[in-house]
C-alpha cells in the first residue's frame, strides 16, 4: 500500500483500507496469517534477517496480520508508530516498564482505572521506581510533583469511572518542562473523539479490548508514539518480555476498526440521551457525563474532545444497597465490568474494579458506594432507557 496515500484518506477510509496488504491470492478480506514463526530461502537470509533486514522472524516479534492492525492504527492515531499487545494492561505496564529503571520517578493522576493504580502504586515501586499520585485537575498539583523532576507522567482522560478529565495540552508542557514523556491512556475516547498526541502527548496506549473490537470478543492493547520510542525502547522490552497480540486477535480487531466510526457515533448519542435522562429522575444523584453541561469539566471536554464517549456515570443516594438493588433489576442492561461493547453494560466499581482501594481512597476519588459506571451500547436508547426506569422505580418503591 501506498503510504502517501494512506496519509491523505480521510479517517473512516483509513480504518477500513489502512495498512491492507493482499497477498498474491487478492483476497478482499485482510488474510489472517496464523503462524508462530518463518522459514528463509538460505542461512545467509536468516542472518539478515536478525540483523534488521526487512521480514518477519518470529510472530512473538512481528507478524503480518498483527502489522496490518498496528499500520491501521497508526494512521487513525496519526502517530508514527504503533506497537500492539495481549492486553490494555499489558499495554500500559509496556508503555511506562520500557522506560524506568530503579530511581525514576513518575507522576500520575490519581483516577485511574484499578489495574493502573496496582502497577503504578504497587508494581512498579517493586523495581525501585517511585510514585507520585496527584488531582489531576489541579495545574499547581502536577506543577509542585515534577518539580523535582520526572521520568514520565500518566494520565486517563476522562478516567475511570468518574469521567474526571484532565487538561492534556497544560500537563504535557509541564511534563516536558521536567523531563518526563506523557503517556495518555485514552481508551475511555478513542482517536476518533481525543487526539492525545496532537494536544502533546508523547505516548498513547489503549485497551483495544474496548472499543476497538467492541463487541466483546478478543483481548488487545496498543502503544502509539514516535519510530523512535517503539523501536529503540518499547520493542526490545516486548520482544524480551513477550506480551505479543495474537494473530487471529489482531484479525478480529482489524474488522472491528471497519465500523467504528459508526458505532461511536450511535454509542456518543445513546449516552448522550441517557445521561441527560438520568440528570432529570428523581432517584439519581450527581449523573457524571463530559457532554452534560453539569459536568464540572464541561468547558474542557469541549475543548480537547470531539465527542464525549460512552460512558455515564452516576450516584444512587442509599449506597451500595441500593445500588445493588438497582444492578440486580435490570432486565436489558448486563451486569459486567467490561465497557464500550456493544451490549450494554454495567458495574459498581467500589466492589470491582476499584475494590482493592481502601474506603478513604474511593472516597477522595469520588467513587463513592452508591456510584454505578453505565456503558451504553447499541441497542435502542428507548429500550435502554425503559430498563433504567423501571429499576429506579423498584428503588422507590422498596
Amino acid at each position: 500500500m501506498d503510504r502517501e496515500r494512506e496519509a491523505g484518506w480521510r479517517p473512516a477510509t483509513r480504518l477500513v483500507r489502512g495498512g491492507t496488504h493482499r497477498s498474491a491470492h487478492g483476497e478482499t478480506s485482510e488474510a489472517l496469517y496464523l503462524t508462530s514463526g518463518y522459514v528463509y530461502d538460505d542461512a545467509e537470509a536468516a542472518e539478515a534477517r536478525f540483523k534488521g533486514a526487512d521480514g518477519f522472524i518470529y510472530s512473538r516479534y512481528g507478524n503480518p496480520t498483527v502489522a496490518a492492525f498496528e499500520r491501521r492504527l497508526a494512521l487513525l492515531e496519526g502517530a508514527e508508530s504503533c506497537f500492539t499487545t495481549a492486553s490494555g494492561m499489558a499495554a500500559v505496564f509496556a508503555a511506562l516498564a520500557c522506560q524506568l529503571k530503579a530511581g525514576d520517578h513518575i507522576v500520575a493522576s490519581r483516577v485511574m482505572f484499578g489495574s493502573c493504580h496496582v502497577v503504578i502504586t504497587e508494581i512498579l515501586p517493586r523495581f525501585g521506581m517511585r510514585a507520585t499520585l496527584v488531582d489531576g485537575r489541579d495545574p499547581d498539583a502536577w506543577r509542585a510533583a515534577l518539580a523535582a523532576g520526572a521520568r514520565a507522567v500518566f494520565l486517563e482522560s476522562p478516567a475511570n469511572p468518574t469521567t474526571e478529565l484532565v487538561d492534556i495540552a497544560a500537563v504535557a508542557a509541564l511534563a516536558h518542562g521536567a523531563g518526563a514523556r506523557l503517556v495518555v491512556d485514552n481508551v475511555f475516547s478513542t482517536a476518533l473523539w481525543q487526539r492525545p498526541l496532537a494536544l502533546g502527548a508523547d505516548v498513547v496506549v489503549y485497551s483495544a479490548t474496548k472499543h476497538i473490537d467492541g463487541q466483546g470478543r478478543c483481548l488487545g492493547g496498543a502503544v502509539l508514539a514516535s519510530e523512535a520510542f517503539v523501536k529503540n525502547e518499547l520493542v526490545p522490552f516486548c520482544r524480551h518480555t513477550g506480551p505479543s497480540l495474537s494473530p487471529f486477535n489482531a484479525w478480529v480487531m482489524l474488522k472491528g476498526l471497519e465500523t467504528l466510526p459508526l458505532r461511536l457515533a450511535r454509542h456518543g448519542e445513546s449516552a448522550t440521551t441517557v445521561a441527560r435522562h438520568l440528570e432529570r429522575h428523581g432517584a439519581v444523584g450527581r449523573v457524571l457525563y463530559p457532554g452534560l453541561n453539569s459536568h464540572p469539566q464541561h468547558a474542557l471536554a469541549r475543548r480537547q474532545m470531539s465527542g464525549f464517549g460512552s460512558i455515564v456515570a452516576f450516584d444512587l443516594p442509599d449506597g451500595k444497597a441500593a445500588a445493588f438493588r438497582f444492578l440486580d433489576t435490570l432486565r436489558l442492561i448486563d451486569i459486567s465490568n467490561n465497557l464500550g461493547d456493544a451490549k450494554s453494560m454495567i458495574t459498581h466499581p467500589a466492589t470491582t474494579t476499584h475494590q482493592r482501594l481502601k474506603p478513604e481512597e474511593r472516597a477522595a476519588l469520588g467513587i463513592g458506594d452508591g456510584l454505578v459506571r453505565l456503558s451504553v451500547g447499541l441497542e435502542d436508547v428507548d429500550d435502554l432507557i425503559e430498563d433504567l426506569d423501571q429499576a429506579l422505580d423498584h428503588l422507590t418503591r422498596v
